[in-house]
């Protein structure tokens, strides 16, 4: 693979269209939000991390069954069907805040970022399909193959699990990507983050269609009222955390009284949020729905996903545990997936995309990159976690085993990015003086300016 050539960038070099690359460096205002959400999520991988550890130094020690006592514990009042074990409420509650920042992250990227350009949009909507439709078929087919002689009803219920590996953790990745690319150029963590976007979309998508097993549709049509309520509120203006809080509960025990998982009403609120374009095209000013963004990110990334993260990493590897995962075709087809299926998945959409539109690499990148980024799409962790519970039960032994292969999976993804993009991150140290390089003094990086404007590709 050659390496790029970094003469002169997309924006200056004369005669050079820029209109078919792919990954060209974006906006100023886009790099800045890239990086303050990588700091953000680095520190909400670090407390996810701490967290998914704790809870696996607990159940494997002497004292493991208060871990599962603790995280079986039932509160709620039963008679609005609200009395769940703690493990379920980290599940369907508190990741419903997650899900909900990704429905706002959703709406801005459709109304005023990439996802609003349908030539930027090609590109990471195409690796992100591909990016879940591999895995899940790398799953079906390990799974199958591992399960030959069993029974009908036993390979279906191992298929059940079959989209454990099609979701990547942004967290987790930023998190990575942070620590090993810390001169990688703001194109590739873009592109990341887009990618990521795109991926929650298609696995909220999948929960709702692929694990509810029965709709009430009189407790859905009941949610319309408080979804409504909300967007009304946020129309006129009204951030007040506690007034919006009275319509977001009632729209998330509606949804989960109706049999759909609970996580889909954050994720319609998160849509609901309204999003005004040239408010977010100002790099001066803040949208209503950045801000709503930036109060709830914080809960979410620091405590909602850890918490959740505690009570669903616990699985037990001493006394057999991870050898009865390494029977487990699930497991198998989990960490084939997570590694094999989403690099090659992201890799090769990525190229179909450059195939068919006739388009290039950005000169400032090389493939290496892509390949790397798609390498560490395999980090899956939140969302993988929560598809097993949905399709084996929290608990039982197979969920303990798939959850043994989203860790293992997950680092071994982690790991062989690491010794792509460290050798990609060298390489960008050397340049990074030009790309950094403020000679007016005006706090924009000059690459990002044209003839002293900033540059409006």
């Amino acid at each position: 693979m050659s390496e790029p050539n970094h003469s002169a960038t997309p924006s200056t070099q004369p005669g050079t269209s820029t209109s078919n690359r792919l990954l060209g460096r974006g906006t100023w205002r886009e790099a800045r939000y890239v990086a303050d959400l990588l700091r953000a999520e680095t520190i909400g991988g670090a407390i996810l991390l701490a967290a998914a550890v704790a809870a696996l130094v607990w159940a494997n020690s002497p004292w493991r069954d208060g871990y599962t006592a603790l995280r079986d514990t039932v509160i709620g009042p039963h008679s609005l069907h609200l009395d769940l074990s703690l493990g379920t409420w980290a599940a369907d509650g508190l990741l419903a805040v997650f899900f909900l920042v990704a429905g706002i992250e959703l709406k801005r990227e459709f109304v005023a970022g990439d996802l609003s350009d349908r030539r930027k949009a090609a590109l990471p909507i195409a690796a992100a399909v591909c990016g879940v439709a591999l895995p899940a078929i790398l799953f079906v087919v390990t799974a199958m193959l591992m399960s030959r002689g069993d029974s009908a009803s036993e390979v279906g219920g191992i298929l059940r699990g079959w989209a454990i590996p099609t979701a990547t953790d942004i967290a987790f990745a930023l998190a990575v990507l942070a620590v090993i690319g810390t001169h990688l150029p703001s194109a590739l963590r873009s592109f990341l983050l887009t990618l990521a976007v795109v991926d929650d979309l298609i696995a909220i998508t999948i929960i709702a269609v692929f694990y509810t097993d029965t709709v009430n549709l009189l407790w859905l049509l009941a949610a319309v009222v408080p979804l409504a309520a909300w967007r009304l509120l946020l129309k006129r203006k009204i951030t007040n955390p506690m007034l919006l809080a009275v319509p977001a509960l009632l729209a998330w025990t509606f949804v989960h009284s109706s049999g759909v998982h609970a996580t889909v009403a954050g994720v319609l609120l998160g849509l609901l949020v309204p999003v005004n374009r040239e408010a977010e095209d100002d790099p001066d000013r803040h949208s209503l729905a950045e801000r709503l963004e930036h109060k709830i990110r914080p809960f979410s990334a620091g405590v909602a996903v850890p918490v959740f993260a505690f009570f669903a990493a616990g699985v037990t590897v001493v006394g057999g545990g991870f050898g009865a995962a390494l029977r487990d075709p699930a497991a198998i087809g989990v960490v084939v997936g997570l590694v094999v299926g989403k690099t090659v998945g992201v890799l090769g959409g990525t190229w179909a995309v450059a195939r068919f539109t006739r388009a290039e690499l950005d000169e400032d990148l090389a493939w290496t990159d892509v390949l790397g980024l798609s390498v560490l799409a395999g980090v899956g962790f939140t969302v993988s976690l929560l598809v097993g519970e949905l399709a084996f039960g929290t608990g039982s032994a197979r969920d303990d085993n798939v959850k043994l292969a989203v860790l293992c999976g997950s680092l071994i993804a982690a790991l062989l990015a690491t010794l792509v993009l460290r050798m990609r991150n060298r390489h960008y140290r050397l340049v990074e003086a030009r790309e950094t390089a403020d000679r007016d003094h005006d706090g924009v990086p000059d690459v990002y300016e044209t003839e002293g404007r900033l540059d409006p590709a």
